[in-house]
C-alpha cells in the first residue's frame, strides 16, 4: 500500500497538511518587509538568505480573525512550481504517514464555502486533517513569478 508523509499544521482549532515533500523548512517568524501596494493575500516579504520569498498568514487567506497579540507561530517555507512561499501557521505539529487509498476528497458544499484550496482529508488517530493543495492559495492574478536573489 503506498503512503504520503505529511507534515501536520494547526490554525485556531483546525488541523491541516501539506505533502512533506513540498516543504523546504520551517522556520520562526522573521521581520517582514511591507509590500508596495495593500494584498489581501500576502503580509509581506522576508529574506531567506538572498531570496526574497512572500508570507502568507494562512489565518487571513482562510478568513479567520488574526490575534495581534497571539504567540508568534511559525514559518513553513514551501515550493510551489517555480517559486518558493512562506506560510504563517499557528503551530507545526508531527508528520504523518497517510495510507493514499484514506485520503477522501474535499467535501462539496453547493455554495459559501471555500474548499478549492483542498487535495482531500484524512483521519489519524481519531483527528481529521485538511489536506492543502498549496498551488491554489496564490490565485492566479498574483505573484507569479521566481524568487530574486538579493
Amino acid at each position: 500500500m503506498t503512503h504520503i508523509q505529511l507534515a501536520c499544521f494547526s490554525l485556531e482549532d483546525m488541523l491541516f497538511a501539506v505533502d512533506i515533500m513540498r516543504i523546504r523548512e520551517i522556520l520562526v517568524p522573521q521581520k517582514l518587509s511591507p509590500l508596495p501596494c495593500d494584498s489581501d493575500l500576502l503580509d509581506g516579504v522576508i529574506n531567506l538568505r538572498g531570496l526574497i520569498v512572500p508570507v502568507m498568514n494562512m489565518r487571513k487567506r482562510f478568513g479567520m480573525s488574526v490575534v495581534a497579540d497571539a504567540p508568534a507561530g511559525k514559518l513553513l517555507i514551501v515550493s510551489l512550481e517555480n517559486q518558493l512561499l512562506a506560510l504563517v501557521v499557528d503551530d507545526v505539529m508531527e508528520v504523518i504517514s497517510v495510507p493514499v487509498a484514506d485520503i477522501k476528497p474535499p467535501i462539496q458544499f453547493e455554495t459559501g464555502v471555500r474548499m478549492e484550496f483542498l487535495l482531500g482529508v484524512c483521519l489519524v488517530n481519531n483527528r481529521i486533517f485538511m489536506i492543502l493543495d498549496i498551488d491554489s492559495l496564490l490565485c492566479t492574478n498574483s505573484i507569479d513569478h521566481a524568487p530574486v536573489s538579493v
